[in-house]
């Protein structure tokens, strides 16, 4: 599924216009971004929870030439499950 298909799904189910269910996954999406930004955790019941999470530095190699490179600590978002999803996709 794609954002389109995601688009035409929620405008479908909500009884939404195609451009309002745009424009309620554009506000969720900068609502999960912003909130990630600041380092904070979103939590939807039942969904699952994005958060922040930070990987330490580490050596690689580049596949092209095996030369060792450093790669340096960066945040990441993670995504853990809810207990409904977790059950749906089983």
């Amino acid at each position: 599924m794609n954002r389109t298909d995601l688009i035409e799904y929620m405008a479908l189910r909500a009884d939404l216009s195609k451009s309002a269910a745009g424009r309620c996954l554009d506000a969720l999406v900068d609502a999960v971004s912003a909130a990630l930004e600041k380092g904070d955790s979103v939590t939807l019941a039942g969904f699952g929870t994005f958060s922040v999470g930070n990987r330490a530095a580490r050596s690689g190699r580049n596949p092209k030439t095996g030369e060792a490179l450093a790669i340096g600590a960066t945040r990441v978002a993670k995504f853990k499950p809810g207990k409904a999803l977790r059950d749906a996709i089983r």
